[in-house]
């Protein structure tokens, strides 16, 4: 085998690096010359020549296209790492030269995007008005590759116990618990003495089967001596959740400042019911031990700042 840590120091150049992306991306020469601007042949040049500079096999070939094999999982990896600094960096010199302030990237939950996001972008923004902000939505699975690969500065959400790890510091913030919310003039806004009972029989967007929140919420339903309702969509989505308030009079489960936000805006109304049940806190992910940048760190210090005035 060869030296490993010399090809990935000295050895791979940018060029080495895009190509593995595509390929991993793509799944197929063809697709992937077309997408960097170069002939097929190339292609299949360029990742023989990386095979050989690390000893190993790092694609399948066959018919159907390629397949990274478990070797070139690592290396795809270590490349969308390293282009994701390199644009980091590149963003922040063009930002000097133009005269803006930076670049900072967040992954938020829904849970979060609505009242805490909104406010932190704000208070940053004030302060450093061309100071560019990506927000990208999403669950804890959708994101923390995301934010381990570098393409994101940091993470804001629900804190998830069970995804606690090694190299990720986090943050709590605030707790935030759940509502009950419906399309306004929905006939469970009129029921006097509202029970699980009566949210079983309504049609229910309730979170996927893995999110530890649906077991929870299925616990309650129980403990009120009834089934969960039978007539449900599965999401975490909240397009999906407003769509199905109105296309199928649903009842749906959010996080009460999110309801609250869009109840005063006329959108739905948060139902007379209690939902006692223990939630992890709203915080921040980070990269432990990786430097951030000045116009991350502002941005987590307006999170800070926003989350206190909820």
């Amino acid at each position: 085998m060869s030296d490993i840590d010399r090809v990935l120091r000295s050895n791979l150049k940018l060029r080495h690096l895009q190509m593995l992306v595509a390929l991993d991306q793509f799944r197929h020469l063809g697709r992937a010359a077309e997408f960097l601007s170069v002939t097929q042949p190339a292609v299949s040049k360029s990742l023989a020549e990386i095979e050989r500079m690390f000893g190993l096999a790092l694609f399948d070939r066959s018919t159907r296209g390629t397949e990274p094999t478990p070797y070139g999982d690592s290396v795809v990896r270590f490349a969308r790492s390293v282009l994701a600094d390199y644009g980091r960096t590149r963003d922040e010199i063009d930002a000097v030269a133009s005269g803006a302030a930076g670049r900072t990237s967040v992954g938020a939950m829904v849970v979060a995007m609505p009242v805490l996001v909104a406010r932190a972008v704000e208070m940053l923004k004030a302060s450093s008005a061309l100071t560019t902000v990506l927000v990208e939505e999403g669950d804890l699975t959708r994101l923390l590759p995301k934010l381990r690969l570098g393409e994101l500065d940091v993470f804001v959400g629900r804190l998830e116990p069970g995804y606690a790890a090694p190299d990720l510091e986090t943050e709590a913030l605030y707790d935030e618990p759940m509502a009950v919310v419906v399309r306004p003039g929905h006939p469970l806004l009129v029921k006097r003495r509202l029970g699980w009972a009566d949210l079983a029989r309504v049609p229910c967007v309730m979170p996927p089967p893995w999110a530890s929140l649906r077991v929870k919420l299925d616990q309650m339903f129980f403990r009120d001596g009834v089934h969960p309702p039978a007539d449900i969509i599965e999401s975490a989505s909240f397009l999906a959740q407003m769509s199905f308030l109105w296309q199928r009079d649903a009842a749906a489960f959010m996080a009460r400042s999110v309801a609250r936000h869009f109840e005063a805006g006329g959108s739905l109304q948060v139902l007379p019911l209690k939902v006692p049940i223990d939630l992890p806190p709203v915080g921040l992910i980070t990269m432990r031990g990786k430097r951030r940048t000045p116009s991350t760190e502002k941005m987590i210090g307006c999170f800070r700042q926003a989350s206190k005035m909820k």
